[in-house]
């Protein structure tokens, strides 16, 4: 996440409240990215698609490159490893937060849908 971290509770608290704040970012941009597609003549399947791909960019992509990055970055020292986790809120639950993310993402542009879509499918 773009924003301080240092509020968020450890754990599966924090995990709860990554994903709680991830499913408002993509009920938002759902409805944004609707308002928009409808007067480009998008598919219901794009705008879902973009939901949920810049709504997990905004609302995980921190989490998200610092998961891909303590698994795949070199790092060449242990000095720089204890500075990059001094960096990350509770680096022992990434993993948790960010798989609470993803599954905020898809449950955030699904209440999007219900609300803001439904209607134009009948």
């Amino acid at each position: 996440m773009p924003y301080d971290q240092s509020w968020m509770g450890y754990g599966l608290i924090g995990g709860l409240e990554a994903g709680a704040i991830a499913a408002v970012v993509a009920f938002l941009m759902f409805g944004l990215i609707h308002w928009f597609g409808r007067t480009q003549g998008w598919s219901l399947g794009l705008e879902i698609s973009w939901a949920a791909v810049l709504s997990m960019l905004l609302a995980g992509g921190g989490d998200l490159w610092n998961l891909f990055y303590f698994n795949y970055g070199r790092l060449q020292s242990l000095e720089l490893l204890r500075a990059r986790l001094a960096e990350v809120h509770d680096p022992d639950s990434m993993g948790l937060r960010v798989l609470s993310e993803f599954i905020g993402v898809g449950i955030g542009v699904y209440l999007g849908w219900l609300l803001f879509a439904r209607r134009r499918l009948s």
